[in-house]
């Protein structure tokens, strides 16, 4: 924060703060879970384009960036000790804007999941609840490790993965494509649970009882890693159960690319959490896509 800022404080958002406050790198899991919907379906995306496009954007950039903006908002005064130069905290955000720009987008949220038919509506009105009962007082799940992680797992992977499906359908999707959707999502929970390492000192300070916090970071990271192992394998019993065998093998070599990456974290999880984040996490979605096609073959 510059000098001039302290004297005289802003009165309206940096322009690149708000993109900053929405966190782009953050879209892509519901996006790319939306994708998976879309393909598992069974319905041609050609022709479907404009819906399947405009859920994209939905899941991503307007939703999932609605939740981050509630949740920097509803995390201000940890992120002033954990990350302070956050657009809130620094100031470049000023005042109450943080919190009116989440309800703009809250609202924008709606109007865009309205265009996408009732299914799509539905999702995005528990979209919109998840994501401010997992940053709002009361309520505030993110307080706990296993309901915060739990419900950020269903929101950022098996909703709009449902969500896909659904609006292609026009009705709901078959119960292979709804089990497999759970179980990514229930695999989340542990990526969720490694992303929860870098706050580790404000959780502490503000009673965030994230795994980390309470656990430790070495318990907290083979828990994370077990959840995710054996989401994929009940994935890769159920393929091969339903005859796509090489589908299934596809996540299975995947799955032990992930294997290899988690010792690595062992070594030092709370070093090591966001690498794994940025490359065990990428032959995850891979095996989602995997997962998607070869529900795209019952259809």
């Amino acid at each position: 924060m510059s000098v001039a800022s302290i004297i005289e404080p802003r009165r309206y958002p940096q322009p690149k703060a708000m993109l900053v406050l929405i966190k782009p790198i953050t879209w892509f899991p519901p996006i790319w879970a939306y994708l998976c919907g879309a393909v598992s379906s069974g319905i041609p995306l050609s022709g479907n384009w404009l819906i399947v496009i405009l859920g994209m954007v939905l899941a991503g950039p307007i939703v999932c960036g609605m939740s981050q903006a509630a949740n920097d908002w509803c995390d201000r005064h940890v992120d002033a000790i954990n990350e302070p130069d956050r657009p809130i905290p620094s100031g470049r955000i000023p005042g109450r804007w943080g919190l009116w720009i989440a309800l703009m987008m809250t609202v924008l949220s709606l109007a865009v999941g309205w265009l996408l038919g009732p299914w799509g509506f539905g999702a995005t009105v528990v979209g919109v609840i998840a994501a401010w009962a997992y940053s709002a007082e009361p309520v505030r799940l993110k307080r706990s490790g296993w309901w915060g992680p739990g419900l950020v797992g269903l929101s950022y992977e098996g909703l709009p993965w449902f969500t896909g499906a659904a609006v292609l359908l026009g009705a709901a999707p078959r119960f292979e494509v709804v089990v497999i959707a759970l179980l990514y999502a229930l695999g989340a929970h542990g990526i969720m649970t490694l992303n929860d390492f870098k706050a580790l000192e404000g959780d502490r300070q503000h009673g965030v009882r994230s795994l980390p916090v309470v656990l430790g970071p070495e318990v907290a990271a083979k828990i994370a890693c077990t959840v995710m192992g054996m989401a994929q394998a009940v994935v890769i019993a159920l393929l091969f159960i339903w005859g796509m065998k090489f589908h299934a093998v596809a996540v299975i070599a995947l799955l032990v690319a992930q294997v290899v990456a988690m010792n690595k974290l062992f070594q030092n999880p709370k070093k090591y959490a966001p690498w794994y984040n940025g490359t065990g996490v990428v032959f995850y979605v891979t095996g989602m896509m995997i997962s998607a096609f070869a529900l795209r073959g019952l259809a």
